[in-house]
């Protein structure tokens, strides 16, 4: 009974010494603090405690990250400018009528927005506002005409009848008040059921139309734009006058794509306090580029000077910010590392930027998927 007693307490010590050794604990109700955290892998993309990131191969080609080797160059100093698109005054225009009346429709009805015409095409009619009183004015002159070019005819009918015993001179009065009468009551008839005809002035596509069918409008109010999209201009305004005399070129950036400019010349006079500049746009595929753009859209104008400073240039995509706010780029220092560069940059054609310090050449810049290294954590 004894020995019996034995065994079973020491089957019961062995039992408790196994679940111990293999660390299976469980604490009372209450007291549970959960299970320990996942041990984090360290073969996919992390930040090191120096900032710097860890990015395996096949990360960086699911990412898509490129890299571009840093040359250093003498880049031309560049100035950023506020501009505006604005229409060419040689293939653009507006359409204001020359008096108060009401709005019918055209020969092909009242255009639509982006509807091309051409020069000449007639878009609407004004029918002239005349007060009740003006209309029986006229209406009594027209007949008072219509009764004394009746008399003249008959006048003139007799006198021919006796041209042997009239005078020529006499026939020839008569001739000429007849015809003079005639051509009153034609200009008194024609004004009064006369409309105004509103013609586009140039070739190109309604920019803008305020007008309905029946609405009534006055003299010189704006009614139709007319404008040539592949013949836009920029004009941007520089708040130092000395910028004017020392433009070498000039580009403006519509997405990626960058479109060269050419200066047309400045102002000289003031408006907000800053000088206007004028700027055309040139080369190919200028029409397809032009098609993002519209008159009065903000935009940004870089003008090259011909000051000249030494810098790397990269794609303003590789800048990015780190979480002091400052501007940095990824550079490839390993095959699977990246590490922060602080950089000081300058605008250089909306594209790419112009980068003074941080760099040096031979460094491998990240540009493609570099916003998406940035935010490996």
């Amino acid at each position: 009974m004894k020995r019996a007693f034995n065994f079973k307490l020491a089957a019961t010590s062995l039992a408790c010494a196994l679940l111990m050794s293999a660390g299976v604990t469980r604490a009372d109700e209450g007291h549970d603090h959960g299970e320990a955290p996942p041990v984090q892998s360290t073969s996919g993309p992390q930040r090191q405690p120096d900032g710097s990131v860890f990015l395996p191969k096949p990360a960086q080609r699911q990412l898509g990250v490129r890299t571009l080797l840093a040359v250093q160059a003498e880049l031309p100093r560049s100035v950023a400018l506020n501009g505006t698109v604005v229409m060419d005054p040689n293939a653009g225009g507006k359409v204001q009528p020359m008096n108060t009346g009401r709005i019918t429709a055209g020969p092909r009805g009242l255009p639509a927005l982006g509807q091309r015409v051409q020069k000449g095409e007639v878009l609407a009619y004004v029918a002239p506002a005349t007060a009740p009183v003006e209309l029986a004015s006229q209406a009594a002159q027209l007949a008072e005409l219509r009764a004394a070019r009746s008399l003249a005819d008959k006048r003139l009918a007799r006198l021919k009848e006796l041209a042997d015993t009239v005078p020529a001179k006499d026939i020839e009065a008569a001739e000429s008040e007849a015809a003079s009468l005639g051509g009153r009551i034609a200009a008194i008839s024609g004004g009064l059921a006369a409309r105004e005809a509103l013609t586009a002035p140039v070739s190109g596509v309604i920019a803008s139309a305020h007008v309905v069918a029946g609405q009534v409008v006055d003299a010189r109010e704006l009614l139709f734009e007319v404008i040539d999209p592949a013949r836009l201009r920029i004009e941007a305004l520089s708040f130092d006058p000395a910028l004017a005399a020392n433009v070498a070129s000039a580009s403006l950036a519509v997405g990626e794509q960058r479109l060269p400019l050419v200066f047309t010349g400045a102002a000289r006079s003031l408006r907000e306090q800053a000088l206007p500049m004028g700027f055309s746009v040139q080369g190919t595929g200028v029409q397809t580029a032009l098609q993002g753009l519209a008159v009065g859209q903000p935009v940004r104008v870089f003008v090259q000077t011909k000051q000249r400073v030494k810098g790397i240039a990269v794609p303003a995509a590789a800048l990015m910010k780190n979480p002091a706010n400052q501007t940095i780029v990824w550079v490839k220092t390993a095959a699977e590392r990246f590490e922060p560069r602080v950089v000081s940059t300058e605008a250089l054609d909306g594209v790419s930027v112009a980068v003074t310090a941080g760099l040096t050449a031979g460094d491998r810049v990240a540009t493609t998927g570099a916003a998406l290294i940035n935010q490996v954590r």
